[in-house]
């Protein structure tokens, strides 16, 4: 998939990321580089500055036509925008190492959860919020009302700039499956009856994986969906069970969705991005089907603009500018892209007839008109916090994973 090899890979040593940061919490504050204080923080820079960007969650595939497009329109404030990429473990280490030396070469992040909270918890994050809120006017009541909760995981370190439901869907073969599980019940019966023919990919490092995870509490009545570790009892049996009609559980989602187009598997978990970018790079064929279980509960998720500590108040105050830039309506339709994210915009009153043609010819051939009725009907939950995240996948690791991970 375009683009996701960024955005997934990021995702794959989370809890690596997140370990060696939180190890780092009993120094929240951290001793590299300062952040500006907000009232040496100008409206503009006294004149244009030079951004590197470092994107470790494949946000620029979204966000980068809305940065050249501030560049183009702000020559006062940027003169020059560099991009680069990492997986997000190396991000905290990163800053850490620059700010130590007391040169800030990094400017701007664009992260996931993981690498904003390795940042917060190894202490080179700048606190945004609300120290800058009113550089943000009505920044909270602009997002739509799932954003805006996952807004508040940020704990004012980070500032929302995409946004979708995820998923939990199922994306399948209707050829093998002529009529979709309705319910997790259903969907083990399919896979006991069909063996080695479902699959998700480790939930570590997979959107559809993690959504997946995350889903089945609120899919299975458990105790609490929001503790792994003492509220998921129905959770755990069920994927012990389901695990003993599953082959192997591959590294990535590209791989498990290569096995659906190969037909080694019939049945997959997917996300609505998952779902329509493939089909659009022609990664998978345009003939498979999605489906919910129910009860079903949409499971978000997010990416954040970070600022690092350590900047000069003049490159601060270009960077607000920009993140505010990227949350304009017409900026933000820029992120329906190829369905990569979808839909993509944090804020309200995006529309798909804002974004770019060539964004609504992908949607009107790949996207699906049920999803716009079930992302209206259904509850959406956030994300759990990624010390959630963690104690998650460990216990997937311990009690699900075993022998079969990245084992064909």
């Amino acid at each position: 998939m375009q683009g996701r090899s960024g955005f997934r890979f990021r995702r794959a040593l989370l809890v690596v990321s997140l370990a060696a940061g939180l190890t780092a919490c009993g120094a929240p504050g951290g001793d590299g580089g300062q952040a500006a204080a907000p009232q040496a923080v100008p409206d503009k820079p006294s004149k244009p500055v030079e951004l590197n960007i470092l994107d470790i969650a494949g946000n620029l595939q979204l966000t980068k036509q809305m940065i050249e497009n501030f560049k183009a329109a702000h020559p006062e404030v940027l003169s020059k925008v560099t991009y680069s990429t990492a997986p997000a473990p190396s991000m905290a280490g990163k800053l850490k190492a620059e700010q130590d030396g007391g040169v800030a070469q990094t400017h701007l992040v664009l992260s996931g959860t993981d690498g904003l909270s390795a940042g917060i918890a190894n202490g080179t994050l700048a606190k945004i919020l609300p120290d800058f809120a009113g550089r943000f006017p009505n920044l909270m009541q602009n997002y739509l009302e799932p954003a805006a909760k996952m807004q508040d995981l940020a704990n004012g370190y980070g500032v929302e700039v995409v946004y979708y439901p995820s998923g939990p869907l199922l994306e399948f073969n209707p050829a093998a499956a002529a009529t979709p599980p309705a319910s997790p019940q259903e969907l083990l019966d399919w896979a006991k009856a069909h063996p080695d023919k479902f699959q998700y990919a480790q939930p570590s490092n997979s959107g559809p994986g993690r959504t997946f995870l995350m889903g089945l509490p609120y899919l299975l009545g458990d105790k609490d969906p929001k503790d792994p570790d003492k509220g998921w009892d129905k959770t755990w049996a069920f994927l012990q069970e389901l695990g003993k009609y599953v082959k192997y559980y591959p590294s990535g989602t590209t791989e498990a969705m290569k096995n659906v187009a190969s037909g080694s598997v019939d049945m997959v978990m997917s996300t609505t991005g998952w779902d329509i970018n493939p089909r659009k790079l022609g990664t998978v064929p345009n003939t498979v089907k999605t489906a919910i279980m129910q009860p079903m509960h949409w499971v978000t998720d997010a990416q954040y603009a970070l600022i690092p500590k350590g900047l000069s108040g003049d490159q601060e105050s270009a960077i607000l500018q920009l993140v505010a830039w990227m949350l304009k309506p017409d900026q933000q339709a820029i992120a329906y892209d190829d369905g990569y994210f979808y839909p993509g915009p944090a804020v309200k009153d995006v529309t798909l007839q804002m974004a770019p043609q060539k964004s609504q010819d992908t949607i009107k051939q790949f996207g699906r008109p049920e999803y716009e009725q079930w992302i209206a009907q259904y509850p959406k939950e956030t994300s759990l916090p990624a010390e959630q995240q963690v104690k998650a996948f460990d216990k997937w690791n311990q009690l699900v994973g075993g022998s079969k991970v990245g084992k064909k």
